[in-house]
């Protein structure tokens, strides 16, 4: 039946409602956590269709360590906004690009000199960042890492360490792509034992000789939040550097000041070859990029890398901005200091509910792992996804992350203020108390 086009649609107020739409609109394989829908946000606060306040402990998935609608990005996307939104770099080109990758290279840990190119979402970076590695070396293999996040295009799947939901049922993937264990003390992995079963790959599966690239996440982001040991991270920047293969450090959910340093790495020391980044970088506006050796940057000729929305002005003028935010707010040193307040505060909650099973973390990038009666071998799956639903009920906006889903992880901006962070850990208390004894 034709709609009259002077009938006026009623725009849906509830959530209910809006998740109605969602369902008959959207495909099911587009998930979401919290049928949950924002009329608007601000720093660490959320208010739903509803005009339910919300504190933010995930902060859009680790995208707005400066928080939702920092004024001054605001302003600066609304400055640029008044000039033009769209070009196309590689047609017409814009300074602000070019001034942001001047500042992405002087960040890039190490001496040599650095290039930076720009895309528009973190799988986008990860993609580039192997066509450039195996533009450079000539070779094919590619080593990730078990528990790995990297994407949800096809190549970047081929690299990310978990099957479901994933890689459910879309296979086969990119081919010379293999996974080494990613060293977990928890679960009795040692770093020892993560360098062997790369040295077994060597020996059974790919030569080194054959092996582009080694990419790693110095914290794992949706794989749990766990920390690369430094240790570890020395040594593949040893292995790569004796077989020719480069280190790249995905950055995309731990960069951006999240741990305390602009990019996580380092904190080890380690000078990675290529660096992804995406997420926080411009407070909430897509883009992404690669950042590395100049010499390897330009492995590859004009035209193979590019995209039509890549460093997309409006974004471009937001990351510029954030970098600013951190300098002026003294942002990486908040980062140490919120990760303490966090740590604490579930350090707290694990003294009295034994299912906390491990709290850890770098710098705000926290996490806590929950298991049933403590048993490292039965991960509280059930019990997480119960606490994230209740916490949400009671005002906190909370996320799982785990190869068993069985990991709170804690993305609050760094712009919170401690009054805000205290009410989130009070919540979450009160959550674990009525839903985890």
């Amino acid at each position: 039946m034709k709609r009259d086009p002077q009938e006026t649609v009623r725009p849906a107020k509830t959530n209910a409602e809006l998740m109605a739409r969602r369902r008959a609109a959207m495909p099911r394989g587009s998930g979401q956590v919290h049928a949950i829908f924002v009329d608007r946000a601000e720093n660490a606060e959320i208010w739903d269709v509803e005009g339910k306040r919300y504190v933010d402990f995930a902060g859009g998935i680790c995208v707005v360590n400066t928080g939702h609608r920092h004024p001054k990005v605001v302003a600066a996307v609304q400055a640029q906004l008044g000039r033009f939104t769209h070009t196309a770099f590689q047609l017409l080109a814009y300074e602000p690009l070019v001034e942001l990758a001047e500042r992405c290279n002087a960040l890039a840990p190490g001496d040599a000199p650095k290039k930076s190119f720009f895309a528009t979402t973190g799988a986008e970076a990860v993609e580039n960042a192997v066509k450039i590695a195996r533009g450079y070396t000539g070779r094919p293999g590619l080593i990730a890492f078990s528990g790995g996040f990297h994407g949800r295009t096809m190549m970047t799947l081929s690299l990310t360490g978990k099957v479901a939901p994933y890689k459910t049922g879309i296979g086969p993937f990119p081919g010379e792509v293999y996974h080494a264990r990613f060293p977990n003390p928890l679960f009795g992995i040692g770093v020892e034992d993560a360098l062997a079963s790369i040295e077994h790959l060597f020996r059974n599966d790919i030569g080194p000789e054959r092996v582009a690239a080694i990419i790693v996440e110095p914290v794992q982001g949706e794989g749990g939040f766990y920390v690369a040991p430094f240790e570890f991270l020395r040594a593949l920047r040893e292995l790569c550097d004796r077989h020719g293969i480069l280190l790249i450090a995905d950055e995309i959910q731990s960069g951006a000041g999240r741990t305390g340093t602009w990019f996580a790495i380092e904190h080890s020391g380690v000078v990675p070859d290529l660096i992804t980044m995406a997420k926080s970088m411009a407070g909430g506006f897509p883009i992404s990029g690669v950042v590395g050796r100049a010499d390897i940057m330009d492995a590859l000729g004009p035209g193979a890398l590019g995209g039509t929305y890549g460093g997309n002005p409006l974004a471009a003028a937001a990351a510029l901005e954030v970098l600013n935010v951190f300098e002026q707010e003294g942002l990486l040193a908040r980062a140490q200091e919120v990760g303490r307040r966090l740590r604490a505060g579930l350090e707290r909650i694990a003294a009295r509910h034994a299912c906390v099973g491990d709290v850890r973390g770098l710098g705000a990038m926290i996490a806590a792992e929950l298991f049933d009666g403590g048993n490292h071998d039965a991960p509280a799956t059930e019990r997480t996804t119960r606490i994230v639903a209740e916490a949400a009920r009671r005002g906190l906006v909370l996320l799982s992350a785990g190869s068993n889903s069985n990991v709170l992880r804690i993305m609050v901006p760094l712009t919170a203020s401690d009054a805000i962070l205290d009410e989130g850990l009070r919540i979450l208390e009160e959550t674990f108390d009525a839903v985890a004894a």
